[in-house]
């Protein structure tokens, strides 16, 4: 047990570290910690060993892996269904278009520039094709878009450009198979309950110490989870999906909602963002920097070119093309899992594993920076804020 306190204080620590850096250089604490990771972890190898960090311990990739959940959960419960409903065709196009521009793009670039096999180069589209929910769900709570319009349209383009992803992922290289077909029906089953079940408890048990709707909420995520896993799925989809079948009655339970991401940003998600950077070796990349270059410029122009045309139907301020268009580009949750389900079933190799995780994680920092930095479209908080001082001042706006 001391090794497990040891380590659990190590990226606390970090985790604190990361959090008085953000504040101070204005930056989103997501893309801090990913830094941070890769940092720490690459000095701890180098000095006491390439499992002294503790990245790939059982406990604590649970924790990481529950960080994930929780955080996608509450990215789907963030989304509201009116919003979605109204901005139906802008969410599944540029969903759509952010997974195929991508994923044919980065593909060809593997193929025919870096020359690696047709399987790992189709692996290295799917990879490169995702947006981070994780990200980009964190970016916007700091900034306050996740109560706009704007920022929950782009939440659920990313919903759609990673559904493309993990369906992609399944039909090329995952066995379909009567384990699919359960997790499917058992899914649909449980999902189609859950909101009714939800309600039922917080009208009988809520608002009390036990605390049961966080625990009926964990039990639902992992036990989909489970699933998931042992259906040869991801953990983190039908937890976006849970998310949005309680949107309504989140929107409705303010303060649980505030609990709830309390608990998931204030402990399990830097385990999450601190073992994503954790993964990438420096010496791997400073051994062939061409090859992370053409992936993750790969991966970027590919977004770009695709997107911001299809943004621009949608949104005609120049600051606002360029913010969806670079938060879209981002990747992380669902490209380093694509990566490792590649490395693990011998897709691609270990070297090929690594770069592939370094262009995911460099397009989770470097556009999300960008975005922030140079095109946040301020306007539209400051019109989120005129809103909210009307609306308490009890008065209508013209």
């Amino acid at each position: 047990m001391e090794g497990i306190y040891t380590i659990a204080a190590l990226w606390l620590g970090l985790a604190v570290f990361s959090a008085i850096i953000a504040h101070h250089l204005r930056i989103s604490i997501a893309l801090v910690e990913i830094c941070i990771g890769v940092v720490a972890a690459n000095i701890v190898s180098h000095f006491f060993g390439p499992d002294a960090f503790g990245s790939n311990l059982e406990w604590l990739r649970f924790l990481a892996s529950t960080g994930a959940i929780m955080l996608t959960f509450l990215a789907g419960a963030e989304l509201d269904p009116k919003v979605i409903r109204s901005k139906w065709k802008e969410v599944v196009v540029v969903g759509i278009i952010g997974f195929l521009a991508p994923f044919l793009g980065c593909t060809a670039f593997a193929r025919f520039i870096l020359h690696w096999d047709p399987q790992a180069s189709w692996l290295a589209g799917i990879a490169l094709s995702t947006t981070s929910m994780a990200v980009v769900y964190a970016v916007m709570l700091e900034t306050g878009f996740n109560r706009t319009e704007f920022g929950k349209g782009i939440l659920g383009a990313c919903f759609i450009n990673d559904l493309g992803t993990v369906i992609t992922l399944g039909l090329l290289f995952a066995p379909f198979n009567y384990k699919t077909i359960v997790f499917i029906v058992a899914s649909i089953i449980i999902l189609a309950l859950f909101p009714v079940v939800t309600s039922f408890l917080t009208k009988v048990y809520g608002n009390k110490t036990t605390a049961i709707r966080a625990k009926w909420v964990t039990l639902v995520l992992f036990g989909l989870g489970a699933l998931a896993l042992w259906s040869g799925s991801e953990a983190v989809l039908p937890a976006y999906i849970a998310g949005m079948l309680l949107a309504e009655f989140a929107a409705k339970e303010h303060q649980w909602v505030r609990r709830f991401r309390t608990l998931t940003v204030g402990f399990l998600t830097p385990f999450y963002f601190i073992r994503a950077g954790s993964l990438v070796s420096i010496a791997a990349l400073i051994s062939a920097p061409i090859i992370f270059l053409v992936l993750f410029i790969g991966k970027v122009i590919s977004k770009i070119f695709g997107l911001y045309p299809v943004v621009g139907i949608f949104r005609k301020k120049q600051k606002e093309k360029w913010y969806y268009t670079l938060m879209m580009s981002t990747g992380l949750t669902f490209g380093t899992i694509s990566a490792l389900y590649g490395y693990s079933h011998g897709i691609v190799t270990q070297e090929q594993y690594s770069f592939l995780v370094a262009a995911v994680i460099a397009s989770a920092v470097i556009p999300t920076l960008i975005a922030n930095f140079a095109f946040l479209p301020h306007h539209l908080l400051d019109q989120k804020k005129k809103v909210a001082k009307l609306m308490t001042e009890g008065i209508d706006e013209e």
